[in-house]
């Protein structure tokens, strides 16, 4: 069975990965057949190279990511993008009509005419031009 794990290559004290794909029996330095990638986790963000492509190759042979793999391809990388139809691409989809908002009926004269109780006792307005 295959497997898609990390590879360790750093010195001591300075750890750094490759992504690998491996035989699950072999040990975890030993031998590989395929280079997907790297992890350094001590740069800060951690730096991670992978080639989603060959992951995604792999997985369909029926290699198993590792536990650690699964997670940091998840945290690290961006989903791959959904596949799209050309001809779907190519079109912008139709706008969506939308309803009218209601108008509000304007205030009938009699009461913009009448004055406030509150100036009752006010002497009215000059007309515009006096």
């Amino acid at each position: 069975m295959l497997a898609i794990r990390m590879r360790r290559v750093g010195s001591k004290k300075r750890p750094f990965f490759r992504l690998v794909v491996a035989r699950s029996e072999a040990a975890r330095d030993g031998s590989f057949l395929e280079i997907l990638g790297s992890y350094y986790p001590r740069a800060k963000p951690a730096k991670v190279e992978v080639d989603r492509e060959r992951v995604d190759y792999w997985v369909s042979k029926g290699a198993r990511p590792s536990d650690t793999v699964r997670t940091l391809i998840a945290r690290h990388l961006p989903p791959p993008a959904p596949a799209t139809d050309v001809t779907a691409a190519a079109a912008p989809a139709p706008p969506v009509p939308r309803p009218a908002a209601p108008v509000a009926e304007p205030a009938p004269a009699a009461q913009a005419d009448a004055a406030p109780a509150s100036d009752a006792g006010a002497a009215p307005a000059p007309a515009p031009g006096e």
